[in-house]
């Protein structure tokens, strides 16, 4: 969302690739409508000069987003290239890929490390014929000091998102994110944005940290019941099959509990819920009538 604004994307597009670009018209806003590849949209897509970017948030540690990628940059490739002329003689050109994984999450990692494709493939002999490799730049405060200095807005946003974690662990998600939000417009922290958003910031900065707790939990009971229930049947599926369900049913426990708090707040259409929350508008109207 705060990136959603060209004037912000492109200051990040800078301070990533070192350039200097002025006008924000100069991006070409590409990202896929209603385009969810295992339960999560991808967040930014957008062509500068004859290079094309995915930009995508995340505060989880997944090493999946490779494969994510691919499905989403074919869909990206398909959409821009007229089919018909596949089958000419000339050479169709495409903007060459760049694939971008801000993430913020706990877990540890170094200020940039790399996710690749190749890792997915089953017992792979010699050199991948296919690779595609997505850089992940670690945005929590206190990494990555020189893009942070060129980008204040993605500096602002790491300090916000700290003082979110410092507070939750000591109130309730709720209270620390309202104290949050109302100490960083006090010291001019993304001010004007938190104060134009404020109900939506709110809304997702609890989403996300719901998530982010849900899926530590679920990777602990996934690894404990997935092991057992393989070493009980002597299958190697079993750590695998507990794994995905785990996550699957955490995914959906994290989007339900937003979409309940949105609609308590009776500040949100439903669109909007299930806009934020990834769920259907159905599954949205579900909830409410349940409610």
């Amino acid at each position: 969302m705060l990136f959603s604004n060209r004037k912000n994307l492109l200051s990040l597009y800078n301070a990533v690739n070192q350039r200097d670009y002025k006008n924000p018209d100069d991006l070409e806003i590409v990202t896929l409508e209603n385009a969810i590849y295992m339960g999560m949209k991808n967040d930014l897509a957008f062509i500068i000069d004859t290079n094309l970017y995915l930009y995508e948030h995340q505060s989880t540690y997944n090493p999946n987003i490779p494969l994510r990628d691919l499905f989403y940059i074919s869909n990206e490739y398909q959409k821009l290239v007229d089919k018909k002329s596949l089958y000419s003689s000339t050479l169709q050109k495409i903007p060459a890929p760049n694939f971008i994984e801000f993430y913020n999450g706990s877990t540890i990692l170094s200020d940039c490390t790399e996710l690749k494709l190749s890792s997915a493939f089953e017992n792979l002999s010699g050199e991948p014929k296919l690779e595609l490799t997505v850089t992940v730049l670690n945005v929590n405060e206190g990494h990555n000091a020189e893009l942070m200095q060129h980008c204040s807005t993605l500096k602002e946003y790491a300090q916000y998102v700290a003082r979110v974690r410092h507070y939750a662990a000591n109130m309730s998600l709720n209270q620390a994110v309202e104290c949050a939000v109302d100490e960083c417009i006090k010291e001019g922290i993304l001010a004007e944005f938190l104060s134009k958003n404020r109900a939506e910031v709110i809304s997702m900065s609890i989403f996300e940290y719901d998530k982010e707790l849900e899926e530590k939990k679920l990777r602990k009971a996934e690894y404990e019941a997935g092991f057992s229930d393989g070493e009980k049947s002597g299958h190697k599926t079993g750590f695998s099959e507990g794994r995905e369900s785990g996550f699957s049913e955490g995914q959906s426990h994290a989007a339900i509990e937003t979409a309940r708090r949105m609609l308590q707040s009776n500040k949100f259409t439903i669109e909007e819920i299930a806009k934020f929350s990834g769920l259907s508008q159905q599954e949205v109207e579900t909830i409410s009538s349940d409610a």
